[in-house]
């Protein structure tokens, strides 16, 4: 009798801790489970990259680089060297910025709704033309992960590494808004490495596809973005 009643109290137990073991599996979110971030909305080549697959950022070792100073752009993948990268304050391919592209040299947006500048924490946007005014980024759109983008500024060359391809509607302001992210394509998330947007249109794709939709200051649709990751800063 005193067996059986030594074996009921170790089955009770026993029954109590995978009672405990269900409720913590059941507290624990599933590896398969999609996460709710922003890049849901963004279009289907805005795939996240493998943190394995993302080169640590080094620690800038120069001064920020202020409005005003000389900037050049140098992409070698594609053959462009000495492009000139002009900072102003305002919001990627708006009125300013579509007025320094049509100099063709490239745009650089700083402030509350546009990026920073070379070397800093955050998201360096630059934007140019792609079909039009000297085409400066015609070839922008063919660079693959691996790919470098070499920025000189200040008395330093920032050497940028692509990681990443992102593809937004101008018609969703959402996807406009992930463009101009600190951390490209993730809304809200604080950066903490320095970053680099290369934007140009997908006019010659949406015309293909019959897409002939532009705003007032002649954008198509879509845009082509280019992300990397700051991966060396030298002296020039």
């Amino acid at each position: 009798m005193v067996g059986r009643l030594v074996v009921m109290v170790l089955l009770a137990g026993a029954l109590a801790g995978c009672s405990d073991v269900a409720e913590n599996l059941a507290d624990t979110p599933s590896a398969s489970t999609p996460s709710a971030t922003p890049e849901a909305t963004v279009k289907p080549s805005a795939k996240p990259v493998p943190s394995t697959s993302v080169p640590s950022t080094p620690v800038p070792t120069s001064p920020r680089v202020p409005v005003g100073t000389a900037v050049e752009m140098g992409i070698p993948a594609i053959g462009v060297s000495g492009l000139g990268v002009v900072a102003y304050t305002g919001t990627a391919d708006d009125r300013p910025g579509t007025d320094v592209q049509d100099r063709g040299v490239a745009a650089s947006p700083r402030g509350p709704k546009g990026g920073v500048g070379p070397g800093d924490v955050g998201n360096f946007i630059v934007t140019a033309h792609r079909t039009t005014h000297g085409r400066p980024f015609g070839r922008v759109p063919e660079l693959q992960n691996g790919d470098h983008i070499l920025v000189t500024a200040g008395g330093f060359v920032y050497d940028y590494q692509v990681v990443q391809t992102m593809t937004i509607s101008f018609r969703q302001p959402a996807e406009i808004a992930q463009q101009n992210a600190a951390v490209p394509g993730r809304l809200g998330v604080v950066p903490t490495r320095a970053m680099i947007t290369l934007s140009t249109c997908r006019t010659p794709e949406d015309h293909a596809e019959g897409n002939f939709w532009k705003d007032e200051l002649n954008n198509p649709e879509h845009r082509i973005n280019k992300i990397g990751v700051l991966v060396a800063t030298r002296p020039a």
